[in-house]
């Protein structure tokens, strides 16, 4: 059964990955900035965030599910996290997620997402200062998922997602999925996680803002310069991201260990990546991490993470932890998350 299962998952890999190289050499152009959805592509985990975001192969919190589905397969009882940043440009970014582990059954997950820009002046040529009126660009997105460990070392789980983007009064809305699978080498050797996120139909904008009114024949006295119009807006992709990657736990002595990820990314709107960084953890209370993202990407505004984190152990099954990452996003500055979560 367990080679079966290997087969089966680097079978997949291998399929995945060729596809996506012949559909790169197939490509025309970039498709770099073609998708909507952006703000699914944002990592929420403050953890992994530090240790530069490469996260598909670990499992040891609810985040884990946003960058592979199959983690939360591996997780027990019931586990909360909340993540706010003051993203870019002081737009204001918060992610939630709960699972639910209740024993063989597998685990049921939720999260929810939102982005908001804030109020924004709308601005003319003719009113640089601006008009008086304001808008916001908010984004939200409602999903739910279920994964379960098949056997000891191998977890799959699939993930669905809702999100609807509103730009002032015209707002798209679509369905996203997301699978994935990990496989433990051994409880405390190597894992080996691939997903695929994002994965859904082309969505457009729709709304009051794209509707004015339109003279047919701006020339002719008489005529009615009052007919409904719509403008046609085209239809865009949703942003599919491919992640394969190595996790490695090391016990160095009884009260220190480390933990070393690795990622590999081939986006549907950006060139391929990878990301790597490490953890060292005391005592299973202090966490200090590190990490690199989008190694080789073309063009990439991101680069060094650093974190830290605390844990709390109120008993056998209690757990409070505190996390935070700053990352660098070189001429945009950097960004800062914090995570707090629970585990009983």
């Amino acid at each position: 059964m367990t080679k079966r299962i290997i087969s089966a998952f680097i079978t997949f890999v291998s399929l995945w990955s060729a596809g996506a190289v012949l559909n790169q050499e197939a490509a025309a152009q970039s498709k770099t900035g073609t998708t909507v959805g952006q703000f699914l592509l944002i990592e929420p985990s403050a953890r992994l965030a530090a240790m530069g975001n490469a996260g598909v192969a670990t499992y040891a919190e609810t985040m884990s599910s946003f960058y592979n589905p199959a983690a939360a397969g591996m997780l027990t009882g019931y586990n909360a996290q909340f993540t706010h940043s003051q993203w870019l440009a002081d737009i204001s970014y918060n992610y939630a997620t709960v699972a639910i582990a209740p024993g063989r059954w597998g685990t049921l997950f939720f999260n929810f997402t939102s982005l908001s820009s804030g109020d924004i002046a709308v601005r003319t040529v003719d009113a640089e200062e601006g008009t008086g009126e304001f808008y916001s660009v908010t984004d939200i997105a409602i999903g739910v998922g279920y994964s379960r460990q098949f056997t000891d070392k191998f977890s799959a789980g699939v993930h669905v997602n809702y999100f609807q983007e509103t730009i002032w009064n015209s707002s798209l809305n679509s369905v996203t999925f997301s699978v994935g699978a990990i496989y433990r080498l051994s409880p405390g050797g190597l894992h080996i996680g691939a997903s695929i996120s994002n994965f859904g139909t082309r969505a457009k904008y729709s709304g009051r803002d794209l509707k004015f009114q339109y003279d047919s024949d701006p020339n002719t006295n008489g005529g009615n310069g009052s007919l409904p119009a719509e403008l046609s807006v085209d239809e865009f992709d949703m942003p599919t991201i491919f992640r394969v990657g190595l996790s490695l736990p090391v016990n160095l002595t009884n009260d220190q260990k480390a933990t070393f990820v690795i990622d590999a990314f081939h986006p549907g709107d950006n060139t391929e990546s990878l990301s790597l960084g490490a953890e060292w953890t005391f005592r299973n209370l202090l966490s200090v991490r590190g990490g690199y993202q989008n190694l080789f990407q073309q063009d990439s505004e991101t680069g060094l993470s650093l974190g830290a984190g605390l844990q709390y152990t109120l008993s056998s099954d209690d757990v409070v932890r505190f996390d935070y990452a700053w990352t660098n996003y070189n001429r945009l500055i950097a960004t800062h998350r914090f995570t707090l979560g629970v585990s009983f």
